[in-house]
């Protein structure tokens, strides 16, 4: 899975003010991403709302960024949740040509126990369609996937390739890095550490703020894959008060707050998320400005 070495982002939906899927600005973030270097996208993800769209208005939202895509770059489809059965039944009714691999989010709220996450995994793994990349955020999900559960997943099923990696703790992000096959890619879900984590054998990011900066923080993730870490960090640094501000009021507030500085699409968010407060909108707008 080479394709998934790199930068990839996890995709906006952005909306209308009377909160429509805005797809003509769908297509501008798409755009912007592929020339500015990301090297794939991520579909349906967290930062995308997904879970406030409509079955029609997720596959709008997939054909929109398929065709924006033509191609060009791989893709990724976010399928999780916290019935097994349903995960299974949407992987084998969604049309998963375009896609490279899926990702899939921890269950979140039913609070399994370690050998509940694996036997979900598991039985998402012997009917999954597409290699699967597993996701642990436990700061959504209120359940951390321990590292000896992935290296048991990495090792028992060849289709599950990777896993976002959000916990937001190097020392297990480095326990995943040594104890995982080779070949198994441990990739950060979170912006703040994705350049240590690179740098200790990570494969990159599946990033929030790099849809925002793709120029900037691409090329950061390529020389932290280089090993060139001085210059990578001179980039971190320069970016780092911009990841504070796009999570302190929750995301993807924050990071629609940016894009609509930069111009590229508005900053509505569907209920029960809101907007950024005026205070840092204004700190957003000031720091874009100054980039």
């Amino acid at each position: 899975m080479k394709e998934l070495i790199g930068t990839g982002v996890a995709l906006i939906t952005p909306f209308t003010e009377d909160y429509k899927v805005d797809t003509e600005a769908l297509t501008r973030v798409v755009n912007f991403n592929i020339e500015n270097g990301i090297d794939y996208l991520v579909v349906l993800g967290t930062t995308a709302e997904s879970v406030t769209l409509s079955k029609s208005e997720k596959q709008l939202v997939i054909d929109t960024i398929i065709a924006a895509n033509n191609s060009r770059i791989p893709l990724v489809l976010g399928i999780g949740g916290n019935d097994t059965r349903a995960v299974i039944n949407e992987m084998q009714e969604r049309d998963l040509t375009h896609f490279a691999a899926v990702l899939s989010v921890s269950p979140m709220y039913n609070k399994p126990t370690q050998e509940g996450i694996y036997q979900h995994f598991a039985a998402i793994a012997q009917m999954a369609p597409k290699p699967i990349i597993l996701y642990n955020v436990p700061g959504r999900t209120a359940s951390n996937m321990l590292p000896e559960t992935v290296i048991r997943l990495a090792n028992d099923f060849e289709s599950i390739v990777a896993i976002k990696e959000a916990a937001g703790d190097i020392v297990q992000a480095m326990r995943l890095i040594s104890g995982c096959p080779k070949d198994f890619l441990v990739i950060s879900g979170d912006d703040m550490v994705t350049l240590p984590m690179v740098l200790a054998g990570g494969a990159g990011v599946i990033s929030v703020i790099g849809e925002v900066f793709p120029k900037e923080f691409s090329q950061m993730v390529r020389l932290g894959l280089d090993k060139k870490a001085v210059e990578a960090y001179k980039i971190h640094y320069k970016i780092a008060p911009a990841i504070d501000y796009i999570f302190a009021e929750g995301n993807p507030a924050g990071v629609k707050a940016v894009f609509n500085a930069l111009g590229i699409c508005g900053p509505t968010v569907r209920l029960p998320l809101v907007g950024v407060s005026e205070n840092l909108k204004a700190k957003i707008d000031s720091f874009v400005a100054s980039f």
